[in-house]
């Protein structure tokens, strides 16, 4: 076996695909410290700014006083509290859902949630460009699996009319996380009644970002419906650690007795339910936040494009194009040079030919950060 995984990881490095890891010093920001020097942050997914927030330290550290430090067991043995319980209690309100489940990661929850939703009578539609987490959810379920393309509505139905399943899973990301591209849930939604569809939105990217309140993509398109379950994650724009699911409460009572995420995993830290509780009432109570985000994103992804580069996208996730993974690869290291920190997206995360520095603007930049990260990522592709 040894010999195997050198064979196999010689074969990933000489074919450029090797990862490595980036040790962090110290907390988010749009400046961090790695091997003493510091850098401009491009690459974070706080895009609120509220991973070092001093309101969430401040409700995590009162709740480890309260609960210590771990659950101690999963929530269906001892591990649940009455922090977790508050937790899915705000959710649920800022999603305007009957009630919701939280996961220890959105990776666990998507899992959780298509295989416990599948059987051998279910199809599922899924977008060509949903996170691996979702590919990896439908592998595992014991239901067909027919793939759209990527926000194309015209290629979902066509695949709906031909279904004669019992039960119909149509399957998107809210914000695409390689493209920062939308989905179209409006068009999608317009779907679920006609064909007998339910849909489920990864809204890891849009929750506290996307809609007036920062609810995620529903809210931006004003979309409501029964037939829609929302995943999000805490980890993101909340600042925290965790993913959910929001729905029904059978749906809910559904995933606590049937979804193996769930049911097989210690609890989430009581301190981070605290922490999480925290983000999205800062969420509610700052709508600023989005609004410098929106500021920044449309600011930066402007400039690159001033600068005759190819963007993707419309939202805080900006892909600029390199192509080929060795280029890609490449500039992250010159911009590594200059002081700027993203990371290069290379196959197979994305496909062959459109390799990319993938961008993501913070709430907390300055525009003179956005300035300096133009001026040296045209340098580095350029170069």
């Amino acid at each position: 076996m040894q010999t195997d995984i050198i064979e196999e990881l010689s074969r990933i490095e000489a074919a450029g695909l090797k990862r490595t890891l980036k040790t962090v010093d110290g907390p988010q920001g749009p400046r961090v410290i790695i091997n003493g020097r510091e850098f401009l942050l491009l690459c974070s997914n706080d895009y609120l700014g509220l991973a070092n927030h001093t309101r969430l330290k401040d409700a995590a550290k009162k709740a480890i006083d309260e609960y210590g430090v771990g659950a101690g067991a999963s929530r269906l043995v001892s591990g649940n509290t009455a922090m977790h319980e508050a937790l899915e209690d705000r959710i649920k309100r800022f999603k305007g859902t009957a009630a919701a489940l939280v996961f220890n990661s959105g990776y666990s929850a998507n899992i959780g949630l298509i295989t416990a939703l599948s059987d051998r009578h279910t199809e599922i539609f899924s977008d060509r460009l949903n996170h691996a987490s979702i590919v990896d959810a439908c592998a595992l379920s014991l239901a067909k699996v027919k793939r759209y393309r990527s926000r194309d509505v015209g290629s979902l139905e066509g695949l709906l009319r031909k279904s004669i399943a019992r039960r119909k899973l149509i399957v998107t990301d809210g914000v695409f996380s390689m493209d920062g591209t939308i989905a179209p849930v409006n068009d999608i939604a317009g779907l679920l009644d006609k064909h007998n569809a339910t849909l489920i939105i990864d809204d890891a990217h849009a929750t506290g970002v996307l809609g007036a309140r920062g609810k995620g993509t529903l809210e931006e398109f004003g979309v409501t419906h029964p037939s829609i379950i929302q995943m999000g994650t805490l980890g993101k724009a909340l600042g925290s650690f965790g993913a959910f699911v929001a729905g029904t409460k059978a749906l809910i009572d559904l995933l606590i007795s049937k979804s193996r995420p769930f049911i097989f995993t210690t609890a989430l830290p009581p301190a981070i339910c605290a922490a999480s509780i925290e983000a999205i009432n800062i969420v509610e109570e700052e709508p600023d936040r989005r609004t410098r985000l929106k500021t920044n994103y449309e600011y930066l992804r402007a400039g690159l494009e001033a600068q005759g580069l190819q963007t993707l996208g419309s939202t805080q996730i900006i892909p600029v194009i390199a192509g080929e993974a060795e280029k890609a690869v490449k500039a992250s290291e010159r911009l590594l040079e200059a002081g700027v920190f993203m990371q290069a997206i290379r196959p197979p995360t994305v496909p062959a030919g459109s390799s990319r520095l993938r961008i993501t603007a913070m709430a907390t930049h300055t525009k003179a950060d956005l300035d300096l990260a133009i001026d040296a990522i045209k340098d580095a592709l350029n170069g």
